[in-house]
């Protein structure tokens, strides 16, 4: 029978693709030298060349230069999300740092350069911490301009437009409220103008420019649950609908006459092309989850990160004379002898008359079968198909073990109102979700209901530590990845510029310290039975280790069988391709020890 890591793809890559000017080669963030280093790829060959070695960071973002001869990319360093800005050349042998100052967090624009190549769009929150202001690097001279945002928004920059006149950026208060701002570039007293303003206060995230720099694409939840694309005009300042539907609209590209958008049915990502107002959705791509989606200058090719339940993440591309085709393998050995598990959807009933959607993976060995109830983080995220944690998942299901994924109350994908109940609410209507998925489990004739485990990573430790504490059930085991035990550190300890975000989504530390403290897991630490896994980046700036350290300590001094895995050079999840495997090799003989001797 395979090992955990023969179901391990032979590299993974963050959600970043960067398409030349030329059309001719891909820019990628691989952890295929054992951390994650910017690559290229040929479209026409596939053919991969590795162009950084940086040793103990992280490429998080690309963009090509627009005359093709060099990429710019953040980095940061074991994790820590202090990211700093570089340059390099094709044929350069390291690349050249281009930010100046303290170390922070420095986020690239959407569309970074204007036209030229002269200027570099970025934001950072050099100045003052809790606020995230908007750059323009002049690349020639070195000078910056700055402009800052109103209070409590924390500025995202999308992109000069095409005639150079405006800087187009989001204002985020949440991840619910997203306005667009103009600034005007030929006015250096220029006030950011929130030309959203008079639609609301709700979700109005910018996307690419239209060519003649007339307007701008967006998607907003004007109109309804659901996200839409959208149009604003610049003239007469109005919205227009582009796509509607009962679906999300995940992703805005444009290129030329080429606009491209992707929808999020319940879970999958389906890609939708507009040429010559005909809109059609693009044939033949495997169902699965795009990452993220690059654009030809002239529309075509399309080059996606796809993620399916059955392929690991993989760099594909779309034309219109040749179709779809990969140019990436990374499947594992396991998956050449051994056939993968689709997820059957599944919706089962809550509180309140509300339906929670759900993905259950079934062994194609003969049930009931023990089981492991799998949480998102997020809290806004959502479990969609997709081959994860590194192929934990379909090891898991190979031993004869079922994985059970909800989108709980707080998920995503499933309209505004859903998403919004974990607002101020943790540990509250999303607990009362999984006690109804235990139930739906406990009921199930597939599913040993005397075998299931609770796992989860950040927002997902977070709730399964609830589980672990505060549902009344006998779990077999629990597993959490970087969890927060008590949400009023949680709150306090939060990266700068998210200080709004928290106050909003999770409470307030200082207001809402009873609150926050009724809602910790560590309240209930006493009432923790079942043997537990902890695992936690020692440089973790979302949750500190202190979290995790002060969970564990309880539970050993009850006698609890906990185990505790700390990884010195890591943050908030990954960046090191031998202790991501590591992690998840231990979380998998962790559960199967626990799920199958029974």
């Amino acid at each position: 029978m395979p090992e955990y890591r023969d179901f391990v793809p032979r590299e993974s890559f963050q959600p970043t693709l960067a398409l030349s000017p030329d059309a001719g080669t891909v820019a990628y963030s691989s952890n295929a030298g054992g951390r994650f280093d910017l690559w290229i790829i040929s479209v026409a060959t596939g053919e991969p060349r590795r162009l950084t070695d940086l040793a103990d960071q992280a490429v998080r973002q690309i963009a090509w230069a627009p005359d093709g001869k060099y990429l710019v990319f953040t980095a940061d360093h074991e994790g820590d999300e202090q990211y700093r800005l570089y340059r390099i050349g094709l044929d350069d042998e390291n690349p050249t740092e281009i930010s100046s100052g303290p170390d922070c967090q420095r986020i690239l624009a959407a569309s970074p350069f204007e036209a030229d190549g002269r200027y570099l769009v970025y934001a950072a929150n050099d100045r003052e911490a809790i606020v995230q202001d908007v750059l323009i690097r002049d690349l020639a001279d070195e000078s910056e301009q700055r402009i800052t945002p109103p209070p409590g928004v924390v500025f995202e920059p999308t992109g000069i437009s095409p005639d150079r006149r405006w800087l187009l950026t989001a204002g985020f208060r949440s991840n619910t409220q997203v306005a667009a701002y103009l600034i005007d570039l030929q006015d250096a007293d220029a006030e950011p103008k929130c030309v959203t303003a008079p639609y609301g206060d709700g979700f109005f995230e910018p996307g690419p420019w239209l060519p003649d720099s007339s307007g701008f694409y967006l998607r907003t939840d004007t109109w309804g649950e659901h996200t839409a694309a959208a149009r604003y005009d610049l003239d007469d300042e109005t919205l227009e609908p582009i796509s509607h539907q009962e679906w999300d609209v995940e992703g805005i590209k444009a290129a030329g006459d080429t606009l491209l958008w992707s929808i999020n049915a319940d879970g999958c990502s389906i890609l939708h092309v507009q040429r010559d107002d005909t809109v059609q959705p693009l044939p033949d791509i495997p169902p699965g989850v795009i990452n993220a989606v690059t654009l030809a200058p002239g529309g075509d090719p399309v080059v996606l990160l796809l993620d399916t339940a059955t392929r690991p993440t993989e760099i594909a591309t779309w034309d219109a004379m040749s179709g779809f085709r990969y140019l990436t393998d990374v499947r594992p050995p396991a998956l050449h002898v051994v056939e993968p598990v689709e997820p059957e959807p599944v919706v089962y009933p809550a509180s309140g008359g509300r339906r929670i959607h759900a993905l259950l993976y079934r062994p194609r060995t003969t049930g009931p079968h023990p089981v492991v109830l799998s949480i998102h983080g997020g809290p806004e995220a959502q479990e969609r198909p997709a081959y994860l944690r590194s192929g934990l998942y379909q090891h898991l299901l190979d031993e004869g073990i079922a994985v059970f994924a909800p989108n709980i109350a707080g998920s995503t994908g499933y309209g505004a109102t859903h998403q919004k109940l974990i607002y101020r609410n943790w540990g509250g209507c999303d607990l009362d979700d999984l006690d109804y998925a235990a139930r739906y489990l406990r009921s199930a004739p597939s599913v040993d209901g005397d075998r299931i485990a609770v796992m989860g990573g950040s927002y997902g430790g977070f709730a399964a530590l609830s589980c672990l504490a505060r549902l009344p059930y006998p779990w077999a085991a629990g597993v959490s990845l970087c969890g927060p035990t008590n949400l009023v550190t949680l709150a306090r300890a939060c990266p700068p510029t998210w200080k709004h975000f928290v106050s909003v989504v999770l409470g307030d530390p200082d207001t809402d310290a009873e609150y926050l403290t009724q809602r910790s897991p560590i309240t209930y630490a006493d009432a923790i039975t079942a043997p537990l896994f902890v695992l936690q980046g020692a440089r973790d700036p979302r949750v500190p280790r202190a979290e995790s350290d002060q969970l564990v300590a309880r539970l050993r001094n009850r006698s609890v069988d906990v185990r505790y895995e700390v990884f010195a050079d890591e943050g908030h999840g990954f960046t090191s391709r031998k202790n991501e495997l590591r992690a998840y090799e231990e979380i998998a003989q962790f559960l199967c020890g626990h799920l199958l001797a029974r």
